[in-house]
């Protein structure tokens, strides 16, 4: 079956790719930290993201996508920047702007949903919800590590986020799969 979707279909492509580069990107971060936990946390993050790469690539086969060589390289590229730069700029910028891109990354598989479900498939609702949520999960825990840092507030007037998320989902009052369109309207 093909989808007539032009904007689900590059959503697709680059959330697979995407994934790519947040898990080049965690390898960097958890390597640079050294408290137990925490890398153990971010290397678990980065497992997260192998593992809802597969979930994406397993919808691309179901569709025939093919995998955008230029979004394959050009996230490649970004997540092994990423990776070397967490040994040189702090503790906190790692932390932050993974926060961010986890923050944006939720909309993502809520919008997917909501494009499928706009072509009448809900097959993939469960799987697209919950990797939503863990994005959620990546979200918060990384705020966490930085929320009593004195440069939270100034990086949030900076680059819009940090007590702000870019979605709208309280993980202590979640909506099941069947209501949660409510979720990422905005974006």
């Amino acid at each position: 079956m093909q989808l007539h979707h032009p904007q689900l279909v590059d959503l697709i492509k680059k959330a697979y790719s995407a994934e790519k580069a947040a898990a080049f990107a965690y390898i960097g971060h958890a390597a640079s930290v050294k408290d137990k936990e925490e890398k153990a946390a971010i290397k678990q993050i980065e497992i997260d993201e192998w593992n809802h790469r597969a979930e994406v690539l397993q919808i691309m086969k179901h569709y025939h996508i093919q995998v955008s060589k230029w979004y394959e390289i050009k996230f490649h590229v970004i997540g092994k920047i990423i990776s070397g730069s967490c040994f040189v700029i702090g503790w906190f910028m790692p932390f932050y702007f993974a926060g961010r891109l986890e923050s944006g990354n939720v909309c993502e598989y809520f919008r997917m949903k909501q494009y499928f479900n706009s072509l009448g498939i809900t097959e993939h609702d469960v799987v697209l919800y919950e990797m939503g949520i863990k994005e959620k999960e990546h979200e918060v825990y990384f705020l966490s590590k930085i929320k009593d840092s004195k440069l939270l507030p100034f990086f949030e007037k900076l680059f819009f986020w940090g007590e702000s998320s870019f979605n709208n989902i309280d993980l202590d009052k979640k909506y099941p799969v069947e209501q949660s369109d409510i979720y990422c309207k905005h974006k």
